[in-house]
């Protein structure tokens, strides 16, 4: 590994763990036709405190995140795009508006690899698009 290459830390590992399982039980949720309250309620595997942090944050701003989200997809409604990039955006939004803590980079690149490895290679170019436009509007100082 080259000496400048940054590795991931294990608490990177950690977060990127909860976003992803976050995905999973927003999709379930969604598929099931079901509020996330009910799918973290029914959980066998005890849910991670990010990861729970992440789906009730999505929940709590569904409509504000899915406007912004409508407002910037170049005239892709929500309805219309795939499930997993639905969710892998509102992960994005969400962390966008509510934890300013993460930088911008991490959260899009976060989006972007949620969206390759369970979408399609074009999803993370749509993802990566879309979380740009609205970073523009939500985070307009920091590039």
């Amino acid at each position: 590994m080259a000496a400048n290459r940054r590795t991931k830390s294990v608490s990177d590992d950690i977060r990127s763990n909860a976003r992803e399982r976050a995905l999973h039980l927003l999709y379930e949720a969604e598929v099931k036709g079901v509020a996330t309250a009910e799918i973290l309620a029914g959980q066998v595997l005890e849910v991670g405190e990010l990861t729970t942090l992440i789906v009730d944050g999505i929940a709590d701003r569904i409509s504000a995140i899915d406007e912004l989200i409508s407002e910037n997809s170049n005239g892709w409604p929500l309805a219309r795009m795939a499930s997993i990039d639905r969710n892998v955006l509102r992960i994005g939004v969400f962390e966008l508006l509510g934890r300013p803590e993460i930088p911008l980079a991490v959260v899009i690149n976060e989006a972007v690899n949620m969206a390759k490895t369970f979408s399609t290679d074009e999803s993370g170019r749509f993802v990566n698009g879309v979380l740009s436009a609205i970073a523009a509007v939500v985070r307009p100082d920091e590039k």
